[in-house]
């Protein structure tokens, strides 16, 4: 994005080829599958958001909901549009019987993840392309070559979005919020790719905003939107203008197909303000939820700051504002901070260039001593699970996950086993090793992050697995509820209801808001009430157990039946 003013900008970057040597494609790869397909196999859909969504795709792919309104047991979704459980439902029907549907839904969801780690990759390297973004010539020859350039600050905005905290467990979910995030991402793209595949940026603007516009977030769409005007509108350079009737196409279709989804009854415009946040609690979240990625965006918008309205720092740091006006209108809303992590990733990778030695040593550093001391960490109490040594590691385990039972597989100890291994080696060659690459910083942020989240959905997968799914709660409900009955389970949470639809093999209605037995034909009734309550008094039925859902310290179910007229 060109500035007003004609005048000559002086890049802060001084870069020489050496600097800009590729990250081997198998290395880069090996990161992208070390962090998406751990978590896809061997769970359940977990509690909240995870099976809420599951719930409404498995309900359409069944046909027991029209695939206009999905609902689960007649509650319909409280946010998300219909595109995103239209995709999930999609592929269940397609790969049903032959695939389990927990596992089919997830397929989708781990290819939109895969786009939006290569999205943000073409996103930066299109950016770095731009002359404002090009590296100083050196006075004696030896600079960076363009392409050589880009190609590397791209892989650092690759593993600067691997490296962010925020991403890990909400971009590995079967939510709505994922197909948002890469129409985000789309539209990031759209920007970038402007100059030099000007038919992609025109394609890519046109299905980004209104793909957010169909997955429950309009209005971040329309923020978006108004954002590439502005670009558009301060650039001087002729793509941008061309693309400005491209880009107001788009948000006039974003805009169209939500109030076309509201008027239709179905999740258009849904206004989802929160005022009762507190600032400590906006920081908090943002301070960890953005890790390392903002600290580096800081420190790129600071030295590049006579360059800010040039197209590599304005279209991400714009974007990324967006994300941060919808997190805190929505108090400190994290699934809406998701928007802000990609763009985030961009400006870390223009921080690469003018990072100081110190400050690279310090990053490389910090990741191996936190990632290592976390790797053990989990190791151990792997041991313990297993061995009962140590023992108060051990005693930890049982009190926090009652009933857990540790299942020994190889399956999962040995890719745990060498992804330790190739973090060892990756410290190895980092710490022993004086690298010049641009990328070098954020190698072991990145493959920390990878490792962790490989060895949680491995060694820890089993014990995750029973704490956060409702497995286990179905399991204890069976003998006291025969399959196939009718359950009327009035303000239960959608994960519940799917529950038990999907384990215990239920009919169930969540629509039913009383207790008297004469207002339904339910003969059973499920209740949630707070832990450590007493069950509720309801007339008519009669209690038949009371346990928790998950943990000693978790929600309680409550079953009744219904009590026959001679009672």
């Amino acid at each position: 994005m060109n500035a007003r003013s004609q005048a000559p900008v002086i890049s802060p970057a001084l870069v020489t080829q050496k600097a800009v040597q590729r990250l081997p494609r198998w290395a880069l790869l090996l990161f992208c599958a070390a962090y998406v397909i751990p978590g896809l196999l061997g769970r359940d859909p977990w509690k909240n958001e995870d099976i809420a969504s599951f719930g409404h795709m498995w309900s359409l792919a069944l046909g027991q909901a029209s695939w206009l309104h999905p609902n689960v047991g007649g509650v319909l979704p409280t946010s998300g549009g219909v595109l995103p459980y239209w995709l999930g439902g999609a592929f269940i029907s397609v790969l049903s019987p032959w695939v389990d549907p927990a596992l089919a839904a997830r397929i989708p969801f781990a290819l939109l993840l895969s786009a939006i780690l290569a999205l943000t990759w073409y996103s930066t390297y299109q950016l770095a392309l731009t002359d404002a973004a090009q590296p100083l010539p050196l006075a004696f020859g030896g600079e960076a070559k363009p392409r050589d350039y880009a190609r590397a600050v791209a892989d650092g905005g690759l593993l600067a979005l691997i490296a962010s905290l925020g991403l890990l467990q909400l971009g590995h979910e079967t939510t709505p919020e994922l197909l948002q995030l890469l129409g985000s991402t789309l539209f990031l793209f759209s920007l970038a790719a402007v100059q030099r595949q000007p038919a992609q940026a025109r394609v890519a603007a046109l299905l980004a905003l209104p793909v957010m516009a169909a997955s429950g977030s309009p209005a971040v769409a329309a923020m978006l939107g108004v954002t590439g005007i502005i670009v558009c509108l301060r650039s001087h350079q002729p793509e941008m203008k061309a693309h400005l009737a491209w880009n107001a196409g788009a948000l006039v279709l974003a805009l169209g197909l939500a109030t076309a989804l509201t008027t239709s009854g179905l999740s258009g415009w849904a206004w989802r303000i929160d005022q009762g946040i507190s600032f400590k609690e906006a920081i908090q979240l943002i301070s960890w939820f953005t890790w390392p990625t903002l600290p580096l965006a800081v420190l790129t918008i600071w030295h590049w700051r006579r360059q800010v309205w040039r197209r590599h720092i304005a279209v991400p740091m714009l974007a990324a504002a967006v994300g941060f006006i919808a997190s805190v209108a929505m108090g400190a809303n994290e699934r809406a901070l998701l928007a802000a992590l990609p763009p985030l990733a961009v400006l870390a990778a223009f921080a690469l260039p003018i990072l100081q030695r110190s400050l690279g040593s310090a990053i490389d550093w910090f990741s191996v001593c936190f990632f290592t001391a976390c790797a053990g960490a989990i190791w151990v109490i792997y041991v313990a699970m297993h061995t009962g040594v140590p023992v108060k590691v051990a005693a930890n385990v049982a009190k926090l996950v009652p009933g857990y039972v540790p299942h020994f597989s190889w399956l999962a100890l040995i890719p745990a086993i060498i992804g330790t291994i190739l973090w060892l080696g990756l410290v190895r060659w980092r710490t022993a090793r004086q690298a010049h690459a641009l990328w070098k910083s954020l190698v072991l942020p990145a493959g920390g992050v990878a490792l962790c989240w490989l060895l949680f959905m491995t060694l820890w997968l089993p014990l995750l697995d029973q704490a956060k799914s409702y497995r286990l709660v179905m399991a204890r409900m069976a003998p006291h509820i025969p399959g196939g009955e009718q359950i009327c389970a009035p303000d239960a949470p959608v994960g519940l209801l799917t529950a038990m639809e999907y384990f215990g093999h239920y009919r169930v209605d969540g629509l039913s808001t009383s207790t008297n037995p004469a207002s339904t034909s339910c003969r059973w009734l499920v209740l949630r009430t707070p832990a450590h309550t007493r069950a509720p008094h309801a007339p008519g039925w009669a209690r038949v157990a009371q346990y928790n859902q998950r943990t000693h310290n978790s929600e309680q179910i409550v079953i009744y039946r219904r009590l026959a007229p001679t009672d």
